[in-house]
């Protein structure tokens, strides 16, 4: 893995509570899975900062690497890894994902 896309990687999760790697961006995710976490980012009215992995390749690839991750979305909160979109449907439906956010002190701003 490249070091600079790891450093680049870890100066985001270190600023923002909230980060959803993901395609596109926030206003106009490029894909299904990346418009439903948005969505349910939304829903929880939590801040986050959108991460559009289309716009660098060696971002995309090396967020897979970084998380041990195939996919696109993903989501860190305070920097862990959560998962992606079927995780975060399964963990918001169930009540786990707003109690993730609370634990880590990630407040709605509702």
């Amino acid at each position: 893995m490249d070091a600079l896309v790891a450093d680049r990687i870890r100066g985001e999760l270190s600023a923002n509570d909230v980060v959803l790697f993901m395609k596109g961006t926030p206003v106009f995710p490029q894909c299904g899975f990346s418009a439903q976490a948005v969505q349910i980012l939304t829903m929880l009215e939590v801040p986050f900062k959108g991460i559009d992995v289309l716009a660098d390749p060696s971002l995309r690839q090396g967020i897979k690497d970084f998380s041990n991750w195939p996919t696109i979305p993903q989501l860190y909160i305070k920097g862990e890894f959560i998962g992606g979109c079927d995780i975060m449907r399964e963990m918001f439906q169930s009540g786990e994902l707003q109690k993730a956010m609370s634990d880590k002190g990630v407040a709605a701003h509702g």
